[in-house]
């Protein structure tokens, strides 16, 4: 997939973010803005993460909607003359969906829908859903409801499908660890490391898939230009253990602090997967990625009763952060250092280190006047004390 590739597909064309105020948002903005596109439509109901957003890009290609992906009629006003729509809007994080577990249906799985029903109504050309290795065999509320609006869009799919609908095509992406993107570990580990503590680690054989936030802008558009009905696709990406990757961290930052074992957090899994057992029998491997086709029964109901596929139980294995490509920490620290949000929190982090040490170095040299007054104030009240003693 070459950049002429993705601008054909983009050029003077009007692309709709749900969500596009996010850290996927932000990245898929940049790369969009040089693709000369007719307009980017920006959907979310973060009024302040828009203003700053305009402020950062000064662009006339971009134009912001406030509005929630929950409200079929503020999506129905905004997809009039749409080509293209990627639906990032999600509640992400892992508890909240999980002490909310009904504003995550209402988001993830809901508002999906809603997305995708009027993406059809408006005849949009292409959607793209973004979705999570944590919807494979999910054991948490966020991995549950991105695997039902996974399915939804797999059902929708089949049925514009079987209606021979030119117009519009439904696919979607999956992917592990986006590094350094709002919510996860790598900033959780910059702020606690600011704070002089150690490090929290959850359990240090756990795996987690390392892909930095360009490589999944890349899967998406790659789905966008592929896609057919249904589809799914994967990036391959390497894993490492929480072990090594909190060791990186701690190597990269010189932090002489370490980390400590807390135990796993309800809710997460020792190995993420990106792609189930019985999806591989149908998947298709094609270089950088994965391709996950549909299920070939259609829309006749009496197949899934009646019609199977036989396989070899050999040739059954999931891909997962445990038997994808494993980094020792030189690989893990290589890649990390590429990102250039720990470029920056290097810097940041060596000017705060050397503040903080001034500062502390001052608060001693001014709390010297101080413990001699008290110093003096104790011996005075000493010597009244054996005054009063004497009288």
């Amino acid at each position: 997939m070459t950049k002429t590739d993705i601008e054909k597909k983009i050029k003077g064309k009007v692309i709709l973010v749900t969500g596009g105020t996010g850290s996927f948002g932000n990245a898929v903005v940049l790369r969009l803005l040089n693709l000369n596109p007719k307009r980017i439509i920006i959907f979310s109901r973060d009024e302040k993460k828009q203003h700053d957003m305009r402020n950062m890009y000064d662009s006339p290609l971009l134009k912001f909607v406030i509005g929630d992906v929950r409200d079929k009629d503020s999506l129905d006003k905004v997809m009039g003359g749409v080509d293209h729509v990627f639906n990032a809007a999600a509640l992400k994080q892992v508890p909240s969906c999980e002490f909310f577990p009904i504003e995550a249906i209402k988001t993830n799985v809901l508002g999906a829908q809603n997305v995708i029903t009027n993406a059809i109504a408006h005849k949009v050309k292409t959607m793209v859903i973004l979705s999570t290795d944590k919807a494979v065999y999910p054991i948490n509320v966020m991995g549950m409801s991105k695997a039902l609006m996974e399915k939804i869009m797999i059902a929708e799919a089949r049925k514009i499908s079987e209606e021979n609908n030119k117009h519009t095509t439904l696919c979607g992406t999956r992917y592990g660890n986006v590094l350094f993107t709002r919510g996860s570990v790598l900033p959780f580990f910059i702020e606690v490391m600011k704070k002089g503590e150690p490090l929290p680690l959850t359990n240090g054989e756990m795996t987690r898939f390392l892909l930095p936030l360009p490589h999944s802008i890349d899967l998406v558009l790659y789905a966008m230009i592929n896609g057919k009905n249904g589809d799914m696709y994967v990036r391959k990406a390497p894993a490492t253990t929480m072990e090594i990757l909190t060791q990186a961290m701690c190597k990269i930052f010189n932090y002489k602090e370490g980390y400590k074992e807390v135990g796993i957090r309800a809710g997460e899994k020792m190995h993420e997967t990106l792609i189930s057992q019985e999806e591989m029998l149908r998947a298709e491997d094609q270089g950088d990625y994965y391709r996950i086709p549909l299920e070939s029964q259609g829309l006749d109901y009496q197949k899934y009763f009646s019609v199977g596929k036989k396989v070899q139980p050999q040739n059954l294995e999931s891909f997962t952060s445990g038997n994808t490509k494993q980094l020792n920490l030189d690989e893990t620290v290589e890649l990390l250092l590429t990102l250039p949000e720990i470029k920056s929190e290097l810097q940041d982090f060596g000017q705060k280190l050397e503040l903080k040490l001034l500062a502390t170095n001052n608060e001693k040299r001014q709390d010297k006047p101080l413990l001699r007054r008290v110093n003096l104030l104790a011996e005075e009240l000493h010597k009244l004390e054996q005054e009063i003693a004497r009288s």
